[in-house]
């Protein structure tokens, strides 16, 4: 049988279900914002969807969402984040909501978000003897002090001991998440669930020297490094701006690329005059941004995974990031890129100066990720949640007695 705790790359042992389970899915962000959290579940549905499965989602939204969402979803009550509108806070359930979620009879419950909403969904769950599944998305102790919440940390911490212990399996998304979540007491039921990257959207071929002339006004010989991500502090943007001015002040040749939108963008334009900032990008203006750049960037020590580092490395390019989860686990030091210790200006610049210098450099790592991006399947990744899964519904649909499959069936274009 499978471990309930692993750091390795296993399938979780597959059974034949005599019909195609109903998921409720809880999630703080699913069509609202655009970020790696609502791109990854609303993948996650789509993927289940056409396996068969019924799926309800029950999560907060706005008019005119950002993000085309995936299945059914049962809005929330919610208001904006005070001083981060783009966020939203779910006020939880209503009764109309508890009656939906009884006449739908799911026989899993799964939960992004230990909030409110996701609070309520494990209680419900409980008195009603559906098992629960969560999956960890944030890095929350590492938020705190963007937000002067030190002081509540081991708060914190004891709540979501509490939470996940309740939960029948947890899906970090890296092995250094596990290990973190581990030296915090929450060592029990934890499966490894990465990401995937889409190879057919990000890829060195997307490079364009006409868009980089004719948008970006960047000569085909100069270097860009090239940050993408929401422009949120805690995405380390300080120390982004402060290595973008050392190497300036240094006179190491470059130009500075910023992919994104947030509420840090006006300040970090004026810490960032000499830099390009395109706004909000997706699909291939995305992809474009991405291969038609030269070096990655990306100090954020707030990532469970890293889903833009990805994106970056099957672009082809090489990645200077953070010592620290999510980016320590994509990248190999001295092989893809550089890991520097996060907050360390100095050691940022040293490692983005190398590789500004060196074209030979740039050319054998952006390969060597390449090759490295190319193991991260998003059907592998999302079979092995769904084998998941299975493990946790087969004792209560399985008939006694009945055999395990060994393998999932394949989908079909009629599965959905």
């Amino acid at each position: 049988m499978y471990t309930p705790v692993t750091t390795e790359r296993k399938e979780a042992p597959i059974h034949a279900l005599p019909r195609a389970p109903r998921i409720a899915l809880f999630t703080g962000a699913y069509n609202h914002i655009a970020d790696g959290v609502s791109r990854t579940l609303n993948r996650l549905v789509g993927y289940l969807e056409r396996r068969g499965a019924s799926v309800l989602v029950f999560a907060p939204t706005i008019p005119n969402p950002p993000v085309r969402h995936e299945g059914t979803l049962v809005p929330v009550p919610s208001i904006p984040v005070p001083g981060r509108s783009e966020y939203r806070i779910s006020l939880g359930l209503t009764s109309r909501h508890r009656r939906l979620l009884a006449a739908f009879e799911p026989d899993l419950i799964h939960i992004a978000t230990p909030d409110l909403l996701g609070l309520q969904a494990l209680l419900l769950a409980r008195r009603r003897g559906i098992p629960v599944v969560a999956s960890y998305h944030t890095h929350f102790s590492a938020y705190l002090k963007y937000y002067h919440l030190q002081w509540s940390e081991r708060m914190l911490w004891a709540y979501l001991r509490w939470f996940y212990r309740q939960c029948r399996q947890i899906y970090v998304p890296s092995t250094s998440m596990i290990e973190i979540l581990q030296a915090h007491g929450i060592d029990q039921n934890l499966y490894l669930w990465e990401r995937g990257v889409d190879t057919g959207l990000f890829n060195p071929a997307q490079r364009s020297s006409a868009w980089r002339r004719n948008v970006l006004g960047v000569a085909d010989d100069e270097v860009v490094v090239a940050y993408v991500g929401r422009l949120v502090w805690e995405k380390g943007l300080d120390v982004l701006a402060a290595t973008i001015n050392r190497l300036q002040k240094e006179q190491v040749p470059h130009r500075c690329l910023i992919v994104g939108e947030g509420p840090a963008r006006h300040e970090l334009e004026a810490r960032l005059p000499e830099a390009i900032f395109t706004g909000y990008l997706e699909g291939r203006e995305l992809a474009r941004a991405y291969a038609s750049a030269d070096v990655f960037f990306f100090p954020s020590e707030t990532e469970t995974f890293g889903n833009v580092t990805l994106e970056a490395m099957a672009s082809g390019l090489p990645a200077v990031c953070a010592d620290a989860p999510g980016s320590n686990m994509l990248i190999e030091h001295g092989r893809t890129g550089f890991l520097a210790t996060p907050g360390r200006v100095e050691e940022f610049a040293d490692y983005l100066r190398r590789l500004i210098l060196d074209a030979e450099l740039r050319r054998t790592m952006g390969h060597q990720a390449l090759q490295r991006a190319r193991h991260f399947d998003w059907e592998a990744v999302l079979n092995r949640l769904y084998g998941y899964y299975l493990d946790v519904l087969a004792p209560t649909l399985l008939p006694t007695g009945d055999g395990v499959a060994t393998e999932l069936p394949e989908l079909t274009a009629t599965a959905a």
